[in-house]
């Protein structure tokens, strides 16, 4: 930080940085652990549907992955890569859960059947948490980035 003339102190580019950053890693965490505990929650209901595989421990995959990405965002999100695999984790979960509401697209080997045409306010809230967290995360992995150089 410097100072102004008057004494009070003003924010630097790079505190404004570490600033949003921070903010972005609050934000990505609480929308993926919102994502997390709705697939956890929901996971006993989904148990039946599968052979192989049921759906019920793919959600709870889902919200272990999501609950590693949020509390790796939160201890490391000055790193790259950690924003990268947020954002896998957070666009993926938003991908499935908008293909099974859309596409019939059956059994794929081991995987069953998730075909679901509806929108309930649990699947509409993990949808939306997992749009936040994929867009903060693509923020977060461009500021997380090396400083740009000012040229003056």
């Amino acid at each position: 930080m410097t100072t102004r003339s008057g004494g009070r102190p003003r924010r630097t580019a790079s505190g404004a940085r570490i600033a949003t950053l921070r903010l972005l890693q609050v934000v990505t965490a609480a929308a993926l652990a919102v994502d997390a505990y709705i697939h956890a929650d929901l996971a006993p209901a989904y148990d039946p549907v599968g052979q192989q595989i049921s759906q019920g421990t793919l959600f709870r995959i889902e919200a272990a992955a999501a609950s590693l990405a949020a509390l790796l965002v939160l201890l490391l999100g000055r790193r790259r890569p950690v924003w990268a695999f947020t954002f896998l984790v957070s666009i993926s979960a938003l991908g499935a859960v908008l293909l099974y509401r859309y596409v019939d697209v059956g059994a794929i080997g081991p995987l069953p059947d998730m075909y679901e045409p509806t929108w309930f306010p649990e699947k509409i809230a993990s949808a939306v948490a997992v749009a936040v967290a994929a867009a903060a995360s693509c923020a977060g992995f461009r500021i997380a980035g090396p400083p740009r150089r000012v040229r003056g």
